[in-house]
């Protein structure tokens, strides 16, 4: 391959035209923007994916596609995306091909996370590059996020956002082949909502023969019930005067739609006597677990043998929610009220703030609310899902992300997100500049390196590099500046919630 040069593809609804591009000292072949769905707008609008059309001639697929309808949360700078009808094709898939007439190449499909209500494939951070001059065809995609992709309407499918993300496996299934993959080798990795999603899919037949192996990164745990998420759905509309069914919110502007979303959230507390613990949650839509996709939660599902074909790799961030407090000016001000406050909501499950006091003697205020809201949002829950899966004797491998992110003198520790890049490799891209300074160094890009290696084994071959998760031993990859084993790292925190096994949430009793 040279650099700069054109190359064609033909996929099932017609030939693409993508682009040599050089990563490192490595030549790759990039496709952007090419449809897996018809745009969803219009009649098509709260609807379930319908397959891209065919077209003739050569599609350029060069460019990415553009966003679904979102708000970058991380960056409020940022205005919501919206569009108008006839809509572009939001609904794309990009892939990065070291050798496009290769054969029997692995997959790595990423799902973007983003709370269920931002992000897209085109964030430079999401870039495949890297990851294809590994050696692996490298896939990413955008779903519907928000209202719509996640908003529970009357009239609509459920959880659309996961409906999307089965119709972009289907397209890799159909078509990786001529990219010089295998598409009995597909591997599915995301972080945060991504790896909600995933957890979602598998719990799912729907995705019966469409992947082999899956990475769980950072897994949130929330899935609600319909009653919870039609409740969302209509203080949603309701900023809109309107009512929550697919057919009232069809016209409505999506810009405006995005809008009264982040509005519902800015005053999701305001619904703390109905939505109980979600009102404090990072975000207020998730999928729902409507009996179909998925037909029950993640964790129940995985404990009674679900996916029993799929080999499964699980991991969280040591200190997950300092993102948060960082985002929200929370270092230095946490006092024993906000403490307490944290320890009563988020560690109800667990016994509250006795138990977290007694399992952890010697914390401040700061680092048992950190503690608490950390485990709530991620660790207990990821943790939860790798003892389900090992309990029903799946291949699974747990790790640990431990290394402190060189900012901000360290305060934001092993944060939420800080996997991203150093998997991706992604450390020249802007969010990566946030986490790991305008500069990385030899460290970061060793850890990186080392990091991005596992996952392309273990995508490649099954096996990471290091023995799997057993519930006898819990031995478990840990990610620093040194990396180890580590046996049960999480064991105080994972004795605390034994039994409080995360489920769906539900509209607060009474209501």
């Amino acid at each position: 391959m040279a650099e700069n040069l054109n190359v064609e593809v033909r996929t099932d609804r017609g030939r693409v035209s993508g682009r040599i591009e050089s990563v490192g000292d490595r030549l790759v072949a990039v496709f952007r923007g090419i449809p897996y769905a018809e745009p969803p707008f219009g009649a098509l609008r709260f609807a379930a994916p319908e397959p891209a059309g065919a077209w003739d001639g050569v599609r350029p697929a060069v460019d990415f596609g553009p966003p679904v309808p979102s708000c970058d949360r991380m960056n409020p700078a940022n205005s919501p995306a919206g569009t108008a009808d006839p809509a572009p094709d939001c609904l794309t898939v990009n892939v990065w091909s070291p050798e496009v007439g290769a054969t029997g190449l692995p997959v790595m499909v990423w799902f973007h996370g983003g709370s269920y209500v931002f992000g897209h494939a085109g964030d430079p951070v999401y870039d495949g590059g890297p990851m294809a001059a590994e050696g692996v065809v490298m896939v990413t995609f955008n779903y519907r996020v928000g209202m719509e992709g996640f908003g529970y309407l009357a009239g609509a499918p459920a959880n659309r956002g996961l409906l999307d993300q089965v119709a972009a496996l289907r397209w890799v299934r159909r078509n990786i082949a001529k990219f010089g993959g295998d598409p009995e080798r597909v591997t599915v990795f995301g972080e945060s909502a991504g790896a909600g999603s995933i957890a979602a899919l598998l719990a799912s037949e729907q995705v019966a023969g469409l992947l082999r192996r899956a990475v769980l990164q950072s897994v949130p745990g929330l899935y609600f019930t319909p009653a919870l998420g039609a409740d969302v759905a209509a203080v949603v509309a309701a900023r809109l005067g309107l009512p929550a069914t697919a057919e009232a919110l069809r016209a409505a502007d999506p810009a405006e739609l995005v809008r009264a979303g982040e509005e519902a959230f800015a005053k999701r507390a305001e619904q703390a006597d109905r939505w109980g613990v979600l009102a404090h949650a990072e975000t207020v839509l998730a999928p729902v677990v409507d009996g179909s996709l998925p037909a029950r939660t993640p964790w129940e599902a995985l404990a009674r043998g679900a996916a029993s074909g799929v080999d499964v790799m699980l991991g969280w961030n040591r200190e997950e929610y300092r993102l948060f407090m960082a985002k929200r000016g929370e270092f230095g001000t946490v006092d024993a009220a906000l403490a307490t406050r944290a320890l009563s909501v988020f560690g109800r499950s667990a016994g509250g703030e006795r138990a977290y006091r007694e399992a952890y003697p010697g914390l401040g205020a700061e680092e048992l609310y950190e503690r608490v809201c950390s485990d709530w949002m991620c660790r207990v829950p990821t943790l939860d899902l790798l003892e389900a899966r090992a309990q029903a004797d799946g291949r699974t491998f747990g790790y640990e992300l431990r290394w402190p992110a060189p900012v901000a003198g360290g305060a934001l520790g092993a944060c939420h997100g800080l996997d991203v890049p150093l998997v991706l490799g992604t450390l020249d891209s802007p969010v990566a500049r946030q986490l790991l300074g305008p500069e990385p160094g030899p460290e970061t890009r060793e850890l990186s390196r080392r990091m991005r290696g596992a996952w392309v084994r273990f995508a490649d071959t099954g096996d990471p590099g290091w023995p799997a998760y057993g519930v006898r031993d819990r031995r478990t990859k840990v990610f620093d500046r040194s990396d180890g084993l580590a046996v049960d790292p999480l064991r105080a925190s994972r004795e605390m919630w034994k039994g409080s096994v995360f489920g769906v949430l539900d509209l607060a009793p009474g209501v």
